[in-house]
């Protein structure tokens, strides 16, 4: 039991620069809504269904953070800070962080695969402040959902998610980007959606300018050739013959 509860509190100090030892990690509300979810789970399995609940308001009232009884929890899940809405049948990976604010939200009840309401996260998501990912969707491992994003579709594995309704964004892959990245969104301007699309233009740009300029030469190579042709033929003609 301390072999487990050490490793996941260093999962946390590898995702969080702020703590200076393993004890603040243990004061986090988040680490202390895990807990309590974790007996609110067991009962609601146990169909204990209003004791669940009991636990459930008693943690959102000490940690500010409210986890359905019903929700599924991998290992190594991190909150950071609170203020986060996790639904009934959201089921999440290992590894994955949320951020404050964020929401796993359900759809109407007669959505859904088998009352599946709730998204599915897969390992070693990050999920960013303010972020909503709403209905039975599939949010793909690695993912990353950036801040105050609005997600109503499957997102792939790996990709980076920001905007309202949530689009991909190109992202470079390097060595940072394949790592733990803080928020789940790389800070540069580069990555900015209206940014790549004036950029996506420009190339196209340059390849239709490119591609003219290739046609004009063409051209330009027919014409002189068949002016020399004209030009060599008129002078055959004009050429004096010689006399016997």
């Amino acid at each position: 039991m301390p072999g487990r509860l050490f490793s996941y509190v260093d999962s946390i100090v590898a995702r969080d620069p702020a703590p200076r030892s393993r004890w603040e990690v243990l004061l986090y509300p988040g680490v202390w809504a895990l807990g309590w979810h974790k007996i609110a789970h067991r009962l609601f399995k146990a169909r204990l269904f209003f004791l669940a609940r009991l636990v459930n308001h008693f943690a959102r009232f000490m940690t500010s953070i409210d986890i359905h009884p019903g929700a599924t929890i991998g290992k190594n899940f991190f909150i950071d800070h609170g203020f986060v809405v996790i639904g009934e049948t959201a089921d999440i990976g290992d590894n994955v962080t949320m951020y404050q604010g964020s929401t796993l939200g359900g759809t109407n009840p007669t959505n859904g695969m088998g009352g599946k309401r709730h998204p599915t996260i897969g390992d070693g998501a990050i999920i960013s402040l303010g972020a909503a990912i709403l209905g039975p969707i599939y949010v793909g491992a690695g993912a990353r959902i950036g801040a105050n994003a609005v997600v109503t579709k499957d997102v792939p594995e790996g990709a980076t998610m920001v905007g309202i309704p949530a689009k991909q964004m190109l992202v470079e892959v390097k060595p940072e980007t394949q790592n733990f990245v803080p928020y789940g969104t790389p800070c540069s301007d580069r990555f900015d959606p209206a940014t790549q699309k004036l950029e996506l233009l420009q190339c196209e740009m340059l390849v239709l300018q490119k591609r003219l300029a290739e046609l004009l030469d063409e051209r330009d190579a027919v014409k002189a050739e068949a002016a020399a042709k004209s030009a060599a033929k008129a002078a055959a003609k004009t050429k004096p013959k010689k006399s016997a």
